[in-house]
């Protein structure tokens, strides 16, 4: 299956801590994977590498496991897209993220600001 098919197919995985992993399984996600911080680039790299996914969303701890190469790799990604999920206990870092994420997907700056 090509990565464009993936994208089509709206497959989804989950990699990260326990707590979002058992989140999106009962959203119904089925390939959630809960990682350890050792295992957690093996585990992100196997996923993007598979072509059988769209979307990949990640947990930042999984993020900040990542040699720079990886998470350079991982953030360029449109197909599979990978998203790296912030902590739920930090607003600013998840406004700050989403702002990231619009700008690469989008190509909009959705915080307002003038610059």
């Amino acid at each position: 299956m090509s990565g464009k098919q993936a994208a089509q197919s709206g497959k989804i995985a989950v990699v990260g801590g326990r707590e979002l992993v058992l989140g999106y399984r009962l959203l119904g996600v089925e390939d959630a994977f809960i990682t350890t911080k050792e295992d957690a680039q093996k585990t992100l790299m196997d996923l993007f590498n598979s072509e059988g996914y769209g979307l990949i969303v990640a947990g930042d701890e999984v993020r900040s496991s990542l040699s720079a190469a990886a998470r350079e790799r991982f953030e360029s990604s449109i197909i599979p897209l990978v998203v790296f999920m912030p902590p739920t206990d930090s607003a600013e870092s998840q406004g700050e993220s989403l702002s990231k994420l619009a700008r690469r997907v989008l190509g909009v700056d959705i915080r307002g600001s003038a610059q």
